[in-house]
């Protein structure tokens, strides 16, 4: 059985590590061990952080509505509630860029939803 040489397999293996860990302090760039530790950590955070990212942005969003309809007088609640009793289907993203960017077309939803919200006499 011919003798087998595994370096270029590992250097090969040693390189794609040591380019995933570009960046890192002090040795955890340099020395494989330390640097296959640090890469698979910051693999493993930046898979959570792709689905806490939509987490972060949805509570933002939210509290952006919240704040410019309190401006209002009305409670991001009632306002929800308000926009699908009128049948305005907008999204928070939407809802967040209008009250951060144009106020006026926001302050016509709040009207629209607190209309909604009135007991039909």
């Amino acid at each position: 059985m011919p003798r087998v040489k595994r370096g270029i397999t590992s250097r090969k293996r040693h390189k794609k590590v040591f380019r995933l860990t570009e960046g890192h302090k002090g040795v955890r760039h340099t020395h494989y061990k330390v640097a296959h530790e640090s890469m698979m950590k910051a693999l493993a955070y930046s898979y959570r952080d792709r689905r806490n990212r939509k987490r972060d942005f949805r509570r933002l969003w939210i509290t952006r509505i919240n704040a410019a309809s309190r401006m209002h007088g009305v409670t991001y609640s009632q306002f929800m509630h308000g926009l699908s009793l009128a049948g305005i289907m907008v999204n928070r993203k939407v809802l967040a860029d209008l009250a951060v960017y144009n106020s006026a077309v926001f302050a016509a939803l709040v009207g629209k939803a607190t209309d909604a919200l009135k007991p039909q006499a």
